[in-house]
């Protein structure tokens, strides 16, 4: 009973207060909480119709995507809409030099001409359920997983830490895995910028694609089946064409990935001064050798376009992120609230203490962890050779190696592990490389006339030499063998922030919580860990710089005023040109500073971050107004702090999706399954 009483006063701190910032991340169960400050702000549905188990909510109409973006349910038919570079993959396994749909888009327009994407899925939610009085009394968390398992056909689930385990929820998701490409701009639409406007504002960019969810015909998840039917919602998103201004509500739901909202000072001092630091110079060696490769040759350009994004992606937004803790000051204002704790709370003391102790003994190896990621296991060579060394079943070892040298050129492979090699070794923390590598090395007279001589003798270079029989003898399998320990630590400390290491987190728990039952004016909220969650503010611009106000909308003006045809990833389609040139916006164009034009993109003050990828951006009355697609680059520190005066995030305008879709990719007939306001 003290327990459960501990539990429901530590639920109303994390949750009853009634924040002024646009800051939060909120569990849509226990979205009542923030109604009162939710309304004030402009939101006029109910607590039951953003999440509820007993009937169809909002909720509904969110998917997880992939694993790691969010979507939403546009129509009765199970149309899907989420970001083109959440599809990115999808549409790049599909595209061919002859079918480059990267390049060229693509628009089905009928269901049969709609292309099933392999291993693709999709998950959406059936209830969230809080369960950490039942582990207390001692059920085990398989036993609570495999009965929620047990429920449905197609549903996986899991439990989820919130506060760092003070408190515990099961997720029950249904899983759908026919899930097909219905449409998807031209890259120039859809990536257009590139990596030189990602994390950017003023942003251009028709970051969507179409896809559609399928089901057995009594409308339960199926593999993929000529004979399945379109999957038919509870719940769809109805569209708003009304627009948006300054100042306007908006709602974020969707599946944010991760924030650290109550780290110490120690690890925000290891983010900003060397983990980010050292990941971003060697993520630039990489992207150097790819975008050179890519700019010789059309064939790589689509090759490594996945992977080139992926690389760059992260890359981008640490910059960002260092730039803005050191803005904000974050690690001197953590210390001084940690030094305050401490002079209030001196019998708690020990709880930073033992943190500190315990970064000091986890910080050398998870960063030796770190490095390895960044440069050895970002040679793809060494992976197929292990991976074809651990694999006895030979048909899927020849499915992974297909997928593999589809999108693999050995020549920029030998460039790339030419400098991480030499990275790793100059890097590497004292102790931290294995001295089996280090004669390796030695012994062929350094990391350049090394590789020369795995890549001249490889048989695993191309797709003819691949075989799982042959892998143990090849010559880059002395290279596995001596990287086995850095392996072995990688998997020790597989934990996606240093501060998830246990031996650290442990202490998190016991600090939280002496935080929330100490600081009773903090609106605490559990960090982002791909689980649904709820954002909320208002549309605003804000003072980029002395003198200069961001405006909070783009439109096709700024398009046209980048088009570059010498420059792929500013090269518009013609067809675009044509329409602005005439002016044939359709409905779709709008008045907008005095001169009639198509809205684009816009900024909002809502808590977002990665994950957070293809969001449905609501308006007031639950209407969809947009899909959510990054942040300001001054805004990527929001995952250590949010700064509700500069961080921002950037929302594709749902107008120009659907003008996009209707002028240029000609498949307006989709706008009639959707619910247009």
């Amino acid at each position: 009973m003290i327990r459960k009483t501990l539990l429901i006063s530590l639920l109303t701190f994390a949750v009853g207060f009634t924040a002024f910032a646009d800051k939060g991340m909120w569990l849509p169960s226990l979205i009542s909480s923030r109604m009162k400050d939710m309304r004030s702000k402009g939101f006029r549905l109910t607590a039951e119709d953003i999440y509820s188990i007993n009937k169809a909510s909002l909720k509904d109409a969110v998917v997880l995507f992939d694993g790691g973006c969010t979507g939403e349910i546009v129509s009765a038919e199970g149309l899907l809409l989420t970001n083109h570079h959440c599809g990115y993959g999808a549409i790049q396994s599909l595209s061919s030099v002859e079918h480059d749909y990267l390049t060229n888009g693509f628009w089905a327009m009928s269901r049969n001409e709609e292309l099933p994407c392999k291993g693709l899925t999709v998950e959406m939610l059936v209830r969230m359920e809080e369960i950490t009085d039942r582990l207390a009394a001692g059920e085990k968390a398989e036993e609570i997983i495999a009965a929620a398992e047990a429920e449905g056909k197609g549903y996986s689930a899991s439990v989820e830490q919130m506060y760092y385990g003070n408190q515990q929820f099961l997720f029950v998701y249904k899983v759908f895995s026919d899930v097909r490409l219905v449409g998807t701009p031209p890259s120039s639409i859809g990536k257009f910028g590139g990596d030189t406007d990602n994390w950017i504002w003023p942003r251009h960019t028709g970051d969507f694609s179409v896809f559609r969810i399928y089901s057995s015909p009594d409308n339960e998840p199926a593999a993929y089946s000529s004979g399945n039917v379109p999957y038919r919602p509870a719940r769809h998103f109805e569209i708003s064409t009304a627009g948006v201004k300054e100042g306007d509500f908006t709602m974020i739901y969707g599946f944010p990935g991760n924030t650290q909202e109550y780290i110490t000072s120690d690890a925000v001092d290891y983010i900003a001064n060397v983990a980010d630091p050292v990941c971003i110079a060697l993520r630039t060696e990489r992207l150097d050798i790819i975008r050179a490769a890519q700019e010789r040759d059309p064939k790589v350009r689509i090759q490594y376009a996945a992977k080139h994004a992926s690389i760059a992606n992260a890359w981008k937004k640490w910059q960002g992120e260092v730039l803005g803790i050191k803005r904000l000051g974050t690690v001197d204002k953590k210390r001084a609230y940690e030094q305050r704790f401490v002079a209030e709370n001196p019998d708690k003391a020990y709880l930073l203490d033992s943190l500190h102790a315990a970064y000091l003994r986890n910080t050398m190896p998870y960063h030796t962890r770190t490095l390895f990621i960044e440069t050895l296991r970002a040679i793809e060579l060494p992976q197929i050779v292990r991976f074809a060394m651990l694999t006895p079943d030979r048909e899927r070892a020849a499915l992974v190696a297909q997928n593999f040298y589809k999108n693999y050129d050995a020549s920029i492979d030998r460039a790339i592990a030419q400098r991480m090699v030499a990275e790793f070794l100059r890097l590497a923390p004292e102790g931290g490389i294995p001295e089996s590598l280090s004669q390796l090395v030695a012994r062929y007279g350094g990391a350049e006339a090394y590789v020369d001589y795995l890549y001249d003798n490889s048989r695993f270079v191309s797709i003819e030499g691949f075989s799982t029989d042959a892998a143990a003898d090849d010559a880059v399998a002395e290279l596995v063998e001596a990287m086995t320990p850095l392996y072995e630590l990688s998997v020790q400390y597989a934990y996606r922030n240093l501060s998830n290491v246990p031996d650290i987190e442990r202490w998190y728990r016991p600090y939280v919580k002496a935080l929330m039952e100490w600081d009773r004016d903090r609106a605490f909220f559990p960090d982002a860990n791909l689980t649904l969650r709820v954002a909320y503010g208002k549309i605003a611009g804000y003072d980029y710089a002395d003198g200069v106000y961001h405006r909070p909308q783009t439109t096709l003006e700024g398009i046209i005023e980048k088009d570059n045809p010498e420059i792929y990833d500013y090269d518009i389609p013609q067809s675009l040109r044509d329409i602005y040139a005439c002016k044939q916006y359709g409905r779709w164009g709008v008045e907008i500073d005095g001169r009639r034009s198509v809205p684009v993109c816009f900024i909002a003050t809502n808590h977002t971050t990665g994950g957070n990828s293809g969001s449905p951006v609501i308006d007031a009355r639950g209407r969809l107004i947009g899909i959510n697609f990054d942040r300001t680059w001054l805004s990527t520190m929001s995952d250590v702090e949010f700064d509700e005066e500069i961080c921002r995030n950037i929302a594709v305008d749902i107008r120009y999706v659907l003008f996009t879709i209707d002028r240029v990719g000609g498949a307006g007939y989709l706008l009639d399954e959707m619910t247009l306001r």
